[in-house]
Formats: C-alpha cells, structure tokens, sequence
C-alpha cells in the first residue's frame, strides 16, 4: 500500500495545553481523504504541523517516504495548500499573485496560469486587483494558487468558504477531476458534511485533539446504513413493546419521542399496527438512510461509531 502522508504520534502542546494528541493518519496516493471535527478539534493544527508552519511538539510526519524535517524544502514544492483564509497582494491581479508564487516556488510554466485561472472560473478577471475580489473569488484563487503548480498533495483547509452553492458544486467536481485524471492527492477539511460525503474516499474524525476513526467511506455507507424512524408519544414505553413483542434490540431512542430501528427489512405496517394495538400514537414512520452527519455525530457525541446503538 502506498501512504503519500503518515503521522505518527503526533502532538502538539500549547501553554502546556495538548490541542492534538498523539494523531496517527494515513493518506493513500492518490485518494480524496475528507478530515471532519467541530470547531477547535485540531484539524488546522495538524494541517499546519504537515505544511511545516509549526513543528510538533513530539511525534512524526512522513510525507513522499520520507521524515518531515524543517529543511524538506523539495518537498514543500510537491505540496500546494489553502491554510486557514488564503492571503494575496492585494493590490496585485489575481494572474499577478500567481506568478508571484510559481516564482518563489521555482515552477515557470506561464501556461499553467492561464489555464488555472480558466479552470477555476478566473480567466475574466485574473487581471483585476485582488482588492476588489469578493470573499468566493479570494477562495478561488486561493485554490487556484494552491494547485498551479501541479502539485502531488493538495492540503486544503475549508476550501469552500464563502462560495455559493453552485461554487461548492463546481469546485467539488474539480477536486474529483484532480484526483481521478491528474493523480493528486487531496486532504480537505470542511464542516459541509455533504460534500465531503459525496466527495471523500477516506474520512479522519478529529475531536478534542485525538483522531476518533479513520474510515473508507465504502465502510461507512455499509454500517447499518439503512433504519427506520418512529416518531411516537411515548419513545420508551414504544421501545419496551418492540423488544417484548419482536425481540427487536438493534435500536436507539434519540429522544422521548423518536426511535431509530437499525433494521430496515422490518416491515413497517407490522410496527404501526403493533404500537397501536399497544395505546401508543404514531405519529411518523419512515425508512431512512443513514448519513455521514449521523455518524460523524454518533463519534463525536458517543466516541465510537456504534455509539447510535443500542445491541
């Protein structure tokens, strides 16, 4: 297997306060793999720590095979990279700040420019001063500077913000394109779980600094991906009928009046018409599939996948 990133053990302590705590991910060359975490998690930190803006407090990252020093300046130029909000020349052109860092990266194919800013939608305005970018174009840029110098691993740190939905669209089916046709790697954060759903090969959960899973998303849509929801009065007195009557134990109350069946060939005339020879109202009953923000939320809240339910 060919790992283009590793981290392992990798840390990082401010003021004496651990904010990631010994991270082991593995990137395959080649793959789109989707870094989730709520705000603070530690995702920017460990982005941070492989582009080599901060070292580690202890731990390692191997990047191309090799150990990631503060001299793996050959390295660097394999990489491209949207950290935190991307910062220009405001006063330059958008074609201006791009060549400005093919300069400084040793890369001097002017074509490349030119078809960056058309792929990216720029071709119009790339000699317009950055100044006078809005918040989505400044994001366009930013991953067109990110990989006008076809780069092997992309290292983008929410990557869409600011652009509308049919911008998110566009440059979703952009990095699809970068990694099936030009063989980058990619490594993205973002809090739109739906895209990284329909985007990612692999996800890393990140939460309070330690990497919750790292998972396929084939593994994921395979877990009990489909169940089916019940919205009645009364979620636990429902819940003791359905394990007396059909031995159902599969499940998770979500609240005192939703319950979650992970076992979607149940039939569900047969579990209406249960719970009301019982006196319990129902007031919904669907088949449901399940998401990538279910699972995410069933790592973060409970900490292990299965943590939605109840065996």
């Amino acid at each position: 297997m060919s790992f283009i990133l590793q981290t392992k053990q990798l840390s990082k302590t401010y003021k004496k306060t651990e904010v990631v705590s010994h991270v082991n991910m593995r990137i395959r060359r080649g793959e789109i793999y989707g870094f989730l975490g709520p705000n603070g998690a530690g995702k920017t930190t460990v982005m941070r720590m492989i582009t080599n803006l901060i070292p580690p407090t202890s731990g390692e990252i191997e990047l191309f095979g090799a150990p990631l020093t503060p001299h793996s300046y050959e390295a660097m130029k394999r990489m491209g990279s949207i950290i935190e909000y991307p910062i220009f020349y405001d006063h330059l052109s958008g074609q201006a700040n791009l060549e400005l860092h093919c300069e400084y990266m040793g890369y001097y194919d002017k074509k490349s420019i030119r078809e960056t800013l058309d792929l990216l939608g720029l071709a119009s305005i790339g000699n317009k001063p950055v100044k006078d970018f809005s918040l989505g174009m400044k994001q366009r840029l930013g991953i067109a500077r990110a990989i006008c110098t076809k780069p092997e691993l992309l290292i983008l740190d929410e990557p869409v913000n600011g652009m509308d939905p049919s911008g998110i669209r566009e440059i979703r089916d952009l990095f699809r394109v970068l990694s099936k046709e030009y063989g980058m790697t990619v490594l993205i954060s973002s809090h739109i779980l739906q895209e990284i759903e329909q985007l990612a090969d692999t996800i890393g959960v990140i939460n309070h600094g330690r990497l919750l899973e790292e998972v396929s998303m084939e593994q994921v849509r395979g877990r009990h991906n489909e169940y089916i929801e019940i919205v009645v009065t009364d979620a636990r007195r429902a819940a003791i009928v359905l394990e007396d009557k059909l031995a159902i134990t599969n499940y998770k109350i979500m609240d005192h009046s939703a319950i979650r069946i992970y076992d979607p060939k149940l039939p569900p005339a047969q579990l209406n018409r249960l719970l009301v020879q019982h006196e319990i109202d129902v007031e919904a009953l669907n088949k449901k599939t399940r998401s990538l923000e279910d699972y995410f939320l069933g790592l973060i809240e409970g900490g292990t996948p299965d943590a939605m339910e109840i065996n």
